[in-house]
């Protein structure tokens, strides 16, 4: 079975986003086994500095480096990253697995977010869309496309 880790900084503390999390996991553990693993978030001032705001997300991005797992297919979700659709975003997926990977990743920034170093050490860039979201909101909105996903590839009827 596939084993999906999400690398995400932070914590979400609103219920409601929890919930979604909790709903999803639940559905994705048909599919693949699925690891959560959250890292430290940089606190900032008020009103951060360009170097204040540089110097945590290349923190953050050192405990990202070193949460990442060996031999795992890392994708860093960022802004820059190629868009795909739903099932472009599932052949990925399945292709990984058939290229030998049993392990992705994929890796959430901080609000401000991916070091240069993180961004280096991933296979692959993905953008999930042009809009900007909350980064806690982001790991529901992945969760769903994983969900998706594999629920496409199994030709499954939860995508329409």
């Amino acid at each position: 079975m596939l084993r999906i880790h999400i690398v995400h900084v932070g914590t979400i503390k609103e219920k409601y986003l929890t919930d979604a999390v909790a709903e999803y996991e639940k559905r994705l553990s048909a599919y693949c086994t699925l690891d959560n693993i959250s890292v430290k978030e940089e606190k900032l001032s008020d009103k951060p500095s360009a170097a204040e705001t540089a110097n945590a997300v290349r923190r953050e991005g050192e405990r990202i480096l070193a949460a990442l797992p060996q031999r795992a297919y890392n994708i860093a979700l960022c802004v820059e990253g190629k868009q795909c659709s739903s099932e472009a975003f599932s052949r990925r997926i399945s292709d990984i697995a058939n290229e030998g990977f049993s392990d992705i990743c994929l890796i959430i920034g901080g609000s401000d977010g991916l070091s240069d170093e993180v961004k280096s050490a991933c296979r692959m860039r993905l953008s999930i869309s042009e809009m900007t979201f909350p980064h806690q909101l982001m790991r529901v909105i992945l969760l769903e496309q994983l969900y998706r996903a594999f629920n496409i590839a199994a030709g499954g009827k939860y995508h329409k």
